[in-house]
């Protein structure tokens, strides 16, 4: 006999010899089932005989015994036609108890309505019971003074199930002695639900097909994004309560979380506040003491609990007047099975009109009856070669753990599973472009130490390996796809220059694409210095198209490019523009490439058939996102600064001491600098209390710097209004520039040297180290001043770190940590799934992930296996339209 096969009957018959007391494990039955299902499959048991024990056992504890014997028999039936070898037992199949041919109609119909898995016992209105809210601000408005009683609960059929029925299909197929109605009943829904039990998960299936949940509690769970059972299943909880610790009320201490189990004495509610609120008090006892147990404006738990009735209690451990006390715990008649209590409870993500044991009940329903039903995306050998769970058994423990370890099991495997559909989907964008061809455009080294010659420093180590890893990729007849990553002022220009001199050399054209006319015009400026002299550009070959560009200049250069007399152009979102026709362009080159979106990119590579491609960008990107978003891009870092740069000097400066940086700013003007001065807020506002540009623009203006030029920068200016404070800011026309986060990128000012940044605190450590580069752009020292909003936000992290250190990678670490990928993402992944449980700071995680989609990738790239099928779908769930157009 299989050895699972033979544990499990140890299990039964010992609860027949206990007659069906479910203390054949400690804890009761159900508490075997994750070992055992191990068991089960490493032994070799086919998944559905394995399913069927889970399925049927996994809300045992809850069934009466007689139903227990009716469960038990019916499994061991099912799992007899399976396999010749097992042997009867006797109180199953022919023992000691009735068969189902035994049981008259009402007791047939009894076995048929135990419930599959504990289903949720809703109201039977549309709405949430908001009435069980804690009163805590994260948890739900309450709306109603009453909780429903369970008589109320709507018993509805749904489609992904029944609500209250047990599936029993073994008796389902066995005569039955009188053919009763109700008898009759309960054999068509026991053949409905051996279907349901079988089929995959409707995991597309809308929440309405949950009984209790109407249009009007769909609406309310839309608001969190959730719309189907899908969604339902991935709700993962943000955090959990232990409330595991079962401990007697003379072992209570205060300030612990703890679970106890007491018996109701004394009920009563009396009014507070001036009758306002509404205290519930109730004083229970376990043998070794009493405890004082009050909830505030919950009436109805006054009617619920009863003296005599024995009641499970959790919660924090409080204090008052000298005693310990519970206040607002959560709370469970003992002889329920504890969903709120004496366990490790989920807490998730709420929203107004949903309270959190509402979410947990339903939650519960839907785990139990569909998580062991979603088909698994990873084959058994890959999940082995990982070392993950099931995904079934990741989404049991990671809504209702069994304990801290179960939990880690399943969120590492959810996790892997984002970062592997997320690296497959990489990997088949990075193979796509590979398979494409191009021209390769190659040159000699003799024209390399001219190109180095001609400029006017000498490069450094790490600007050199970029030079020779682009010269790699573009001497390639795959066309190139690098990411050039570098901090502010580290030559990023440099490199784009040497691979357009490249292109020039072999004939093709090139364009390079920025965010704004501003650093467009900068790029050009800087370009038109560098090519001519080493690659025979002619001024007239290179141009700048931008919106403002007049109408008979943009002809003239769409001519140009279209009969291949312009070589080189710079431009904004205009190259993008239908009209622009290249006549062989070789190279795409687009800066700051987060500020454009994955449509924008691809229109610019639309304009040939397989352009190289160099896409740079001043925002420090860490080793472990740039593995995860850029995992299609080959990648260069360029982590050295030019010698002689001086690092920009940073303070965090107190709000009472603001005159200090207007004094500096005043110093600093004297002697003929320019300053930056950023504000998080447009206007004011009276919702959040920080400054604002316009505001403070008029204060600064008119009464600290009147003696000189101030101008006004911010993001509700047109386009053209914009380029005009920028173009006399750097020509020296205004002397301090009083902005929002607009100047975040690209905006050389060599001539400023202090940045003071108000409300720094409500800035990323990205963010602020963009706003620091746009001083420091020269030989003269430059500072950064950084005023939070309050003096208790001075001690502020990311304020110190901004102080301790210049180095952007080092800071991008801290601010992934601190604040999540959303700085570094920009429109990049609009083709993928919201990551949900991964961690993007865990390396070895990513590592692992991207390591077996490689060779997965290798084996099997169009995932045609059979074995592969349901891994296809998921990437293809994963990925949305956009899936092959990332970078």
């Amino acid at each position: 006999m299989n050895s699972a096969l033979e544990k499990l009957a140890k299990y039964i018959r010992l609860e027949v010899d206990r007659k069906f007391d479910n203390g054949a494990v400690v804890g009761g039955l159900s508490r075997m089932l994750d070992p055992w299902e191990e068991e089960a499959r490493h032994s070799g048991l086919p998944d559905p005989a394995t399913s069927a024990v889970v399925d049927r056992l996994r809300d045992y504890g809850r069934l009466t015994p007689r139903a227990r014997q009716e469960t038990l028999q019916g499994l061991w039936t099912r799992l007899g036609r399976s396999y010749d070898d097992l042997e009867p037992i006797p109180g199953l199949a022919g023992g000691d108890g009735p068969s189902g041919a035994e049981m008259d109609g009402d007791q047939a119909a009894e076995a048929a309505s135990i419930p599959e898995t504990t289903h949720v016992e809703q109201p039977a209105t549309d709405e949430p019971d908001q009435a069980e809210d804690e009163l805590d601000s994260d948890e739900g408005e309450p709306s109603a003074d009453d909780e429903p009683e369970a008589e109320d609960f709507d018993e509805d059929v749904d489609e992904y199930g029944e609500g209250e029925v047990q599936e029993d299909e073994d008796h389902a197929e066995e005569p039955v002695a009188e053919a009763t109605p109700a008898a009759r009943r309960a054999s068509a829904v026991r053949q409905a639900v051996r279907a349901d039990a079988e089929a995959p998960a409707a995991l597309d299936a809308p929440l309405t097909t949950i009984s209790g949940i109407g249009p009007k509690s769909a609406k309310t769970l839309k608001k969190l994004g959730l719309e189907t059972l899908g969604d339902l299943l991935w709700h993962f909880p943000r955090r959990y309560d232990d409330y595991s610790q079962l401990k007697t009320i003379n072992r209570l201490w205060y300030g612990e979380e703890v679970t106890i189990i007491a018996t109701v004495e004394q009920v009563k509610v009396r009014p507070i506040r001036s009758g306002k609120m509404k205290l519930t008090e109730v004083t229970v006892s376990d043998g070794t003491g009493t405890l004082r147990v009050t909830w505030f404006n919950q009436p109805w738990i006054a009617r619920s609990l009863k003296p005599g009735q024995a009641v499970v209690l959790s919660s924090k451990i409080d204090q008052y007047l000298g005693k310990l006390v519970m206040t607002n715990p959560e709370w469970e008649p003992l002889e329920r099975e504890q969903l709120h209590t004496n366990r490790i409870v989920p807490v998730y993500p709420l929203t107004a009109g949903v309270t959190a044991k509402w979410m947990r009940k339903v939650l519960h329903s839907v785990v139990n009856r569909l998580a062991p039903r979603v088909p698994d995306m990873l084959p058994d050998e890959m999940r082995r070669s990982a070392d993950v769970v099931s995904l079934p058994q990741a989404l049991q423990q990671v809504h209702f753990p069994d304990g801290w370890e179960q939990l880690k099991q399943a969120q590492h495997r959810l996790a892997f599973d984002e970062m592997f559909l997320l690296q497959l989907g990489v990997q088949r964008q990075k193979a796509t472009w590979e398979a494409l061809e191009t021209k390769a455009l190659a040159v000699d080294d003799d024209w390399v130490e001219r190109f180095q010659a001609g400029l006017p420093f000498e490069p450094t180590a790490a600007q050199r390996q970029a030079l020779a890893d682009a010269r790699s990729d573009l001497a390639r007849a795959k066309p190139m796809n690098r990411l050039l990553e570098g901090d502010v002022g580290s030559g990023k220009t440099v490199i784009a220059a040497f691979c357009i001199g490249i292109a020039a050399e072999n004939g093709v054209q090139s364009a390079l694409m920025a965010p704004t006319s501003i650093l467009a015009e900068q790029h050009f400026a800087t370009l038109t210095q560098l090519l001519p002299a080493s690659t025979g550009l002619a001024a007239d070959e290179m141009r700048l198209l931008l919106g403002a560009t007049p109408e008979a200049d943009k002809e003239a250069i769409r001519q140009g490019l279209a009969d291949g007399s312009v070589r080189f152009v710079v431009g904004t979102h205009a190259l993008l523009e239908d009209p622009v026709q290249f006549q062989a362009l070789g190279l795409a080159v687009v800066d700051e490439q987060h500020r454009f979106g994955v449509d924008q990119r691809a229109a610019l590579r639309s304009k040939a058939e397989a352009p190289h491609l160099l896409v740079m960008t001043a925002t420090p990107i860490p080793r472990s996102l740039a593995l995860t978003i850029y995992g299609d891009l080959d990648l260069t870092i360029i982590d050295e600064l030019p010698p002689g740069r001086r690092p920009v000097e940073t303070r965090v400066l107190s709000p009472v001491n603001r005159s200090r940086a207007y004094s500096f700013i005043q110093g600093q003007l004297e002697q003929g600098r320019q300053a930056f001065i950023i504000y998080p807020l447009v206007e004011g506002s009276e919702k959040v209390q920080a400054k604002a540009a316009v505001d403070e623009y008029e204060e600064l203006s008119e009464k600290v710097f009147f003696d000189h030029q101030v101008g006004l920068l911010h993001g509700r200016m047109r386009p053209d209004e914009k380029d005009t404070v920028m173009h006399a800011f750097r020509d020296g026309e205004l002397d301090i520039l009083v902005s929002t986060s607009v100047v975040e990128v690209g905006v050389d000012i060599p001539n400023a040297s202090v940045v003071v940044i108000e409300g720094a605190n409500r800035f990323g450590l990205s963010q602020l180290h963009q706003f620091r580069g746009r001083v420091g752009r020269a030989e003269h020292q430059s500072y950064c001043l950084l005023i939070p909003d309050n003096d208790q936000e001075t001690d502020n992290e990311r304020l110190k770190a901004m102080e301790a250190t210049n180095d952007g990678f080092a800071l991008a670490e801290k601010d992934l940590a601190q604040r999540g990928p959303g700085d570094f993402l920009g429109t990049r992944q609009s083709g993928f799934a919201e990551i949900r449980m991964a961690r993007l700071t865990d390396v070895r995680l990513i590592e692992k992930a991207r390591r077996h989609a490689q060779d997965l990738f290798a084996k099997d790239p169009d995932l045609s296996d059979p074995s592969h099928h349901s891994l296809a779908a998921a990437v293809e769930r994963a990925w949305s339209e956009h899936k092959g157009e990332l970078s």
